[in-house]
C-alpha cells in the first residue's frame, strides 16, 4: 500500500495536503519500502554507533534527489532519490552520508554556529554604528553617511552568512568522510556515493561558471568529487557489488514509486508493454488500478503471484486493488495473508481492518477492531485507524470508545476543536479509571504549545 499523506511537523495525516513551515510538504508510506530501506540503513546505522531503534526515515512525495537529517534523528529523503538510483548502493550512500551528519552532531552543532553567527553579526552591526556616527561627526568628510550606513549594517551580516556557509561546507566535508568509514566498515563500496555526486555535477544547477564558491552552503561539487573519488577508490571495497537480491527488491520499490507517482506515459516508457520483467509487470499492473482498470490489474498481480507466491507485497497490492474497487469481503483473504507474512506492519494490518469492516459481516467486527487497534497503536502518527475504529465500535454499540476513537482521529489530523469535543463526550461514557478514559482526559486537557 502506497499511502501519501501531508506532514505537520513529524506526524503523518491524510491524503489531503496540510501546509508544514510554509510549505506543503507530503509524506509516502509503504512497508514494502520502508522495510528496504531499514535493511540499507542497518548496517551503516550500526557502523555509525547510530540507534536504528530511535532514527527514522520518512519519505517525501517530491521528484528531486535530495536528504537532508532533521531533528537530529530523522532522515527525511525525497522518493527521488529512490526513483533515480539505478542500484541499492547508490541509496546506502546517500543514507551513509545523512548519517554522518548525525553521528557528528552536525545539526546541534549547526544551531550553536547559527548563534554565533548571530552575535556575529550584531558586533559588526554595533562597529558599523560606530563608523556611522564617527563618519557624521567629521562632516561626511569619507563618504555619505546614509548610503554608507546600508553598507556597513550589510557587511556584518554579510560577513556573518558566509562565516556560517564556511562552516555548513566543512561539515559537508565531514559527512562525506564519515559515509566513506562507514561503508568501509560495512563491506560496501562507495562508488554509489560517488556516482550521486557525479549525478550532481553533471546537473543544470551547477553547469554555470559564475557560481562564488563563497556564497554556498555545500563545496563545489568538481571539489567535492575529486576529494570522494580519492577516498572512494582507496577502499578495499570499491568494486562491492550490491547483492542481486536486494538488487532485485530494490527494482520492485523502484517499480512502485513509478506506477503510483509518474505520469502515466511516463511509466509506459520506462516500463514498456515488451519488457516483462517482475518489476515492468509490477509497475503496469499498479498503474492500470490507477486508471480504473481493474481486472488489467488483477491479471498482472496474479501473474506476478503465480511466479512468486510467498511474496507478501503482491498480496497487499491485490487486496488494495479489490478493497478500492468496492471488493472489501474479496480483498480480506490477500490481505490477510500479507498480513500473516509481515505481522509487525502496521500498514497492512490496518488496511486489512479497513476491508473487514468494509465487508459489513457483523462477525468480522471483533476482528476488524483487533486488526484497528494494532495498527493504531503501531502507527501512532496516523489518524486513518481511529476513524475507522470509530465506525467500528459505533456498529458494536460502544459509543464511549467510537467517540474516542474519533476524538483520537481528530487529533491526529490537527483539529483540536472537534478533538476536545468528542473526548468530553467520551469522558462521560467511558469507566472510571480505565485506560480509553485517561486518553480522553488527556486530549481534554491538552493544550497547544505557544509559539
Amino acid at each position: 500500500m502506497l499511502l501519501a499523506g501531508s506532514m505537520l511537523g513529524a506526524a503523518a495525516g491524510q491524503l489531503a495536503p496540510a501546509k508544514a513551515q510554509g510549505r506543503q510538504i507530503s509524506i509516502v508510506r509503504d512497508t514494502e519500502i520502508e522495510q528496504l530501506l531499514r535493511e540499507y540503513s542497518a548496517p551503516i546505522f550500526r557502523a555509525a554507533g547510530v540507534n536504528a531503534s530511535q532514527t527514522d526515515i520518512v519519505l517525501i512525495q517530491d521528484r528531486t534527489f535530495n536528504a537532508f537529517v532533521a531533528n537530529g534523528r530523522r532522515i527525511f529523503m525525497n522518493v527521488g532519490v529512490l526513483m533515480e538510483a539505478d542500484t541499492p548502493n547508490e541509496v546506502i550512500g546517500v543514507i551513509a552520508h545523512e548519517t554522518g551528519h548525525i553521528a557528528g552532531g552536525h545539526l546541534a552543532r549547526l544551531r550553536q554556529e547559527m548563534s554565533s553567527a548571530q552575535i556575529f553579526a550584531a558586533i559588526g552591526m554595533l562597529a558599523g554604528a560606530g563608523a556611522v556616527v564617527g563618519a557624521a561627526r567629521s562632516g561626511d568628510r569619507v563618504g555619505n553617511a546614509g548610503l554608507g550606513a546600508a553598507g556597513v549594517f550589510g557587511g556584518g551580516a554579510e560577513m556573518a552568512r558566509r562565516s556560517l556557509l564556511a562552516y555548513q561546507r566543512s561539515e559537508e566535508q565531514a559527512a562525506d568522510r564519515a559515509a566513506v568509514r562507514f561503508l568501509d566498515a560495512t563491506g560496501q563500496s562507495s562508488r554509489g556515493m560517488l556516482r550521486t555526486f557525479e549525478r550532481f555535477a553533471e546537473s543544470a544547477m551547477f553547469s554555470s561558471r559564475s557560481i562564488d564558491p563563497y556564497q554556498i552552503s555545500h563545496p563545489l561539487p568538481t571539489e567535492r568529487i575529486a576529494q570522494l573519488k580519492t577516498l572512494a577508490e582507496a577502499s578495499p571495497h570499491y568494486g562491492s557489488r550490491d547483492n542481486p537480491a536486494l538488487q532485485a527488491r530494490h527494482n520492485l520499490a523502484r517499480a512502485k514509486l513509478f506506477g503510483f507517482i509518474d505520469r502515466f506515459e511516463g511509466i509506459g516508457r520506462r516500463y514498456p508493454a515488451h519488457d516483462q520483467s517482475v518489476a515492468a509487470r509490477y509497475a503496469r499492473a499498479i498503474a492500470a488500478h490507477r486508471s480504473g482498470k481493474m481486472q488489467q490489474a488483477l491479471g498482472g498481480i496474479d501473474g506476478l503471484l503465480r511466479e512468486q507466491p510467498g511474496n507478501p507485497y503482491f498480496h497487499e497490492l491485490r487486496g488494495q486493488v479489490l478493497l478500492e474497487s468496492g471488493r472489501a469481503q474479496a480483498a480480506v483473504e490477500p490481505l490477510r495473508r500479507a498480513a500473516r507474512a509481515v505481522p509487525i506492519s502496521g500498514l497492512i494490518r490496518g488496511m486489512l481492518g479497513q476491508a473487514l469492516l468494509a465487508s459489513g459481516s457483523p462477525t468480522a467486527l471483533d476482528e476488524a477492531i483487533r486488526e484497528l487497534s494494532y495498527a493504531a497503536q503501531r502507527e501512532k502518527e496516523l489518524a486513518d485507524p481511529h476513524r475507522h475504529l470509530a465506525t467500528a465500535y459505533a456498529r458494536k454499540g460502544n459509543i464511549g470508545m467510537a467517540e474516542l476513537s474519533a476524538a483520537q482521529a481528530a487529533f491526529l489530523s490537527g483539529d483540536l476543536v472537534s478533538a476536545q469535543t468528542q473526548a468530553t463526550r467520551a469522558i462521560q461514557k467511558l469507566p472510571a479509571g480505565s485506560p480509553g478514559k485517561l486518553r480522553a482526559e488527556d486530549i481534554v486537557n491538552y493544550r497547544p504549545p505557544r509559539t
